[in-house]
């Protein structure tokens, strides 16, 4: 005789069903668990068998095999401790033969029998929802992040006890009502705070609206890492499906806040230069996400772009224009979604006063150290930039201005919103949302152009010797420029604002 119960294991963000088969036989008393455990998952019979005593529920005699079905799976984590214990459970008649069948049981297990939480709970109920599966039984500090994919029963429990309770139907599940934490209007880096520069903060509202990246340049202490702050306080509402898709990312890699069920802001990730490659794309042993993924649907921003390795700024390369990442290993082959605005920002030179007016004679930098400090940042990757800005240092008189009457981060987030509003009825048989991620034959669709505006185009990209990729990226921002500006086609005011923040090589 063996029992039979349901778990889900989680490869990337995809769930796959697992089989846990227990069976007992006149022998030797051992326990063993096969089907390709990790580590986690092998010291489970030590909790298991500690959590089952403790609780005061017989064990079986003689042999214990435990199978993980399939086989060929890897099976990671602790969070098979809950139905394996049931399954031995099960053997002593105390639950009903049939209290397993429609159900998930995920959870792990401390000595004493309580269930503890464990990660992945959102994609792991989804996953059972889809599988047609009536309900899931999951740690109760986990309850309120599965209870928002709807379908699905959830049962919150505490201590292994309940479970058993809730199996003999001796314990009715309360309704769970996730805790979502509104996006706060209220930015830490108000728009209002940025003294001048107008034509940088009208390029922040252009990359918040339409998603696209941005590279700023500029000698230190110009303002640089304050509005790239900033644009954390205009980026648009999320949409829920997005809210559930970065809140899947989080509940993966366990950086879901305990107060918090669902994301509902948008992710600014702040990337120091010393990162390593694998730790911004993702990776290891069993693939995990990088930084690019936890930035999904939200912002990287790199601070001082030029002193990252030339190598790891090239693996954005691929991520930046396919909008995933898939990560191959000898284990397993994961893909990571990763649509996120970059925002990076470097000085003119090594020093950072070279072709700065108020600095000028500071700079003692040699025209080669400067070159080579340019060339840091690859051709194919600055292509990949929609907007290059030169941020001036703010003169005095502007400095010393009061912020009266300026305009609020609040302000702009309603155009910003508005012109987002746009994108997501534009795109509602695509499966995307904003202007920066068109292919060659939406832009074709959406982005008509006059004649003044094609002329206007052609001569710009012929007279400065753009390539393709910024020909369409051209496009793209006045696209969103024309969203900003509440017009339905594309004027050639729009494309001539576009095509001042291309790039231009200067060395």
């Amino acid at each position: 005789m063996s029992s039979k119960i349901y778990s889900v294991e989680l490869s990337g963000l995809d769930g796959q069903l697992v089989e846990i088969e227990v069976d007992t036989r006149m022998s030797i008393p051992s326990f063993s668990i096969v089907g390709l455990p990790d580590a986690a998952v092998m010291e489970a019979k030590e909790r298991v068998m500690s959590a089952v005593k403790n609780a005061n529920f017989p064990l079986p005699r003689g042999k214990i095999v435990v199978n993980l079905a399939p086989a060929d799976l890897k099976k990671v984590g602790p969070r098979y401790d809950l139905p394996i214990a049931l399954g031995l459970i099960a053997f002593s008649k105390l639950v009903p033969s049939n209290s397993f069948k429609d159900t998930v049981f995920l959870g792990e297990l401390a000595l004493d029998g309580k269930v503890r939480p464990i990660t992945g709970i959102l994609a792991s109920t989804e996953f059972a929802r889809k599988q047609g599966f009536k309900r899931v039984v999951v740690p109760k500090d986990n309850a309120q992040e599965a209870a928002i994919i709807k379908g699905i029963e959830v049962i919150p429990v505490g201590h292994l006890k309940e479970a058993i309770l809730y199996l003999n139907q001796q314990l009715c599940a309360l309704p769970i009502v996730p805790q979502i934490i509104e996006a706060d209007p209220t930015a830490t880096v108000d728009m209002s705070m940025i003294k001048g520069q107008a034509q940088a903060k009208r390029a922040l509202e252009i990359a918040a609206a339409g998603g696209h990246n941005i590279l700023m340049k500029g000698a230190p202490g110009a303002g640089k890492t304050l509005m790239a702050r900033a644009l954390r306080g205009i980026l648009p509402d999320m949409t829920q499906e997005e809210m559930l898709e970065v809140t899947r990312i989080y509940s993966v890699v366990g950086r879901l806040p305990k107060s918090q069920s669902l994301i509902a802001t948008r992710p600014f990730r702040v990337i120091h230069h010393t990162a390593s490659a694998v730790s911004i794309v993702g990776g290891g042993s069993s693939p995990m996400p990088g930084e690019i993924t936890l930035a999904h649907r939200g912002v990287l921003f790199l601070d001082e772009v030029a002193e990252f390795p030339q190598q790891v700024i090239d693996v954005l390369r691929q991520p930046i224009e396919d909008g995933h990442i898939t990560v191959s290993r000898a284990k397993a082959t994961v893909t990571y979604p990763a649509q996120f605005c970059l925002v990076a920002a470097m000085n003119p030179c090594p020093c950072g006063y070279y072709d700065v007016e108020r600095h000028k004679g500071r700079c003692t930098c040699m025209k080669y150290k400067i070159k080579n400090y340019h060339q840091r940042l690859s051709g194919p990757f600055l292509d990949r930039i929609d907007m290059h800005l030169e941020v001036k240092p703010v003169a005095h008189a502007a400095l010393i201005k009061s912020v009266a009457g300026a305009e609020t981060s609040i302000e702009v987030r309603k155009r910003v919103n508005k012109a987002y509003q746009k994108q997501i009825a534009r795109f509602r048989t695509h499966e995307i949302t904003r202007n920066a991620e068109m292919n060659t034959a939406q832009i074709e669709k959406y982005c008509e152009l006059d004649s003044e505006g094609k002329s206007m185009l052609h001569a710009a990209i012929e007279h400065c010797n753009f390539s393709a990729r910024s020909y369409y990226r051209a496009i793209k921002m006045a696209r969103t420029i024309a969203d900003l500006d509440s017009e339905v086609k594309i004027q050639p005011k729009h494309v001539s604002e576009a095509l001042q923040y291309l790039y231009k090589k200067k060395f």
